[in-house]
């Protein structure tokens, strides 16, 4: 399911200018593509850490897309260098997220519950391949934005958020879910 994702992605992003060139950098992206869904699964890459990863993921493959429109729909030898290099870049990223001391605990809670819910649906999309790169960034930085929110309010009232705080958080979990199913069909 993982692979089908991100050869999916690879197809579109990579060969959108050089159907031709799908093979050892698309190999590469599919596998990273995959440790990420794989850590946001689990719990290990945390919101921000995904929409961190996921950025750096769509910035190259924008970059060879169109260093390949500019070259008749080909790589040179020194942009695949470089290709080459910015992979094993996000691929010791990836590696140093996963395993760092940062985890997404969700809690014992109704909201606890539903951003796991939410985690696991966006997840889902990477897996599948109905979110790309730059669709998992967006939705993951709002994820974030939430749970700063939520730490912040708890910090503020002794670890309980109020009933109005609650119903505020609901609210953009609320629109989280919409924004996630509009990405995802």
């Amino acid at each position: 399911m993982k692979r089908v994702f991100f050869i999916a992605l690879a197809a579109s992003i990579l060969s959108a200018a050089a159907p031709a060139q799908s093979s050892e950098a698309g190999k590469r992206a599919e596998n990273q593509q995959d440790r990420v869904a794989q850590g946001v699964q689990s719990g290990q890459l945390t919101a921000g850490e995904t929409s961190n990863l996921e950025k750096k993921e769509s910035a190259i493959h924008q970059e060879a897309r169109t260093d390949r429109s500019l070259n008749g729909g080909k790589l040179t030898s020194q942009e695949k260098q470089t290709v080459n290099r910015q992979q094993n870049q996000m691929s010791r990223q990836i590696y140093n997220d996963k395993h760092n001391a940062a985890q997404q605990h969700y809690g014992n809670n109704e909201v606890g519950n539903r951003r796991e819910n939410q985690q696991d649906r966006i997840a889902s999309g990477i897996k599948n391949g109905k979110l790309n790169a730059a669709q998992t960034a967006r939705l993951e930085k709002g994820e974030s934005s939430i749970n700063h929110e939520v730490a912040a309010d708890r910090k503020a009232n002794g670890g309980k958020l109020t009933g109005a705080q609650k119903k505020q958080i609901n609210r953009q979990q609320n629109g989280m879910s919409r924004r996630i199913y509009r990405n995802k069909h």
